[in-house]
């Protein structure tokens, strides 16, 4: 496949960008998207021009790193990650549009690479749960109704990418922040920081500059794990209780 690259280029986040094209021809139906740009950079480097900055850790489909928005779309046309989007989404002779998440909270560090360590600081204001030092406790020891569970791991599957963000309109995060609200708000686990987890969480995505919800539904489009629109509405509910009882 011959393709046309049309890539941002910036050198840090002080500085304007631009985009960049570049003619790639050999490239694999059964490479994947990184692979692709890896093919890239080999041939920059080789014409000692400076490579293209990306984000990338496990190539699986897990970390959720491989943060790019492809032809307009948060990790592409296909609903899964960069790391596996393969070439054979493409045809030949397709030009491309290669460009780093788009929102205010993720500040570009260089090229496609973002600052995305807001998400860090949201966990980090509720993301946890209260639980006894000593030895492990028993597996079986709190019965978790099988509903529960499965709702729990549902949200769970978050994996942070961040492509909420690049898609929605407003640059929202309710989507992730919900995920992780509501992952650990079902279990018993979580209920004594239940109230406390919410208000404190959706107050620092605030606080981090993301937009506003509209519940436009592209966030939910886009996420790779399938996190489900209706999680926006089940946090809702609990910062609504939360906010009525400590007002009391």
């Amino acid at each position: 496949m011959r393709l046309t690259l049309r890539v941002w280029r910036q050198k840090n986040a002080d500085t304007f960008g631009a985009m960049a094209t570049y003619e790639v021809d050999g490239i694999s139906p059964d490479m994947s998207f990184l692979e692709m740009l890896d093919t890239l950079n080999e041939e920059l480097i080789l014409r000692g021009e400076e490579p293209v900055a990306f984000d990338h850790d496990c190539r699986e489909g897990i970390c959720g790193a491989c943060s790019l928005v492809i032809n307009g779309d948060a990790h592409g046309p296909e609903r899964t990650t960069t790391c596996q989007l393969h070439m054979r989404s493409f045809q030949d002779g397709d030009t491309i549009d290669v460009e780093p998440w788009r929102a205010a909270a993720f500040p570009v560090v260089k090229d496609l690479v973002v600052d995305r360590s807001a998400f860090d600081r949201i966990i980090q204001a509720g993301g946890y749960i209260s639980a006894p030092t000593g030895s492990a406790p028993e597996a079986h020891a709190t019965p978790v109704p099988k509903a529960d569970a499965d709702y729990a791991f549902e949200h769970a599957e978050c994996i942070g990418c961040g492509a909420c963000v690049a898609a929605c309109p407003n640059g929202s995060a309710m989507l992730f922040t919900s995920a992780k609200v509501n992952h650990l708000n079902v279990l018993p686990q979580g209920a004594p920081e239940r109230e406390s987890r919410v208000l404190d969480m959706v107050a620092r995505m605030d606080e981090e500059g993301f937009g506003g919800c509209t519940l436009t539904g592209e966030c939910a489009t886009a996420c790779p794990k399938g996190i489900p629109l209706p999680s926006i509405s089940a946090m809702n509910r609990e910062w609504l209780r939360a906010n009525r009882r400590r007002a009391r």
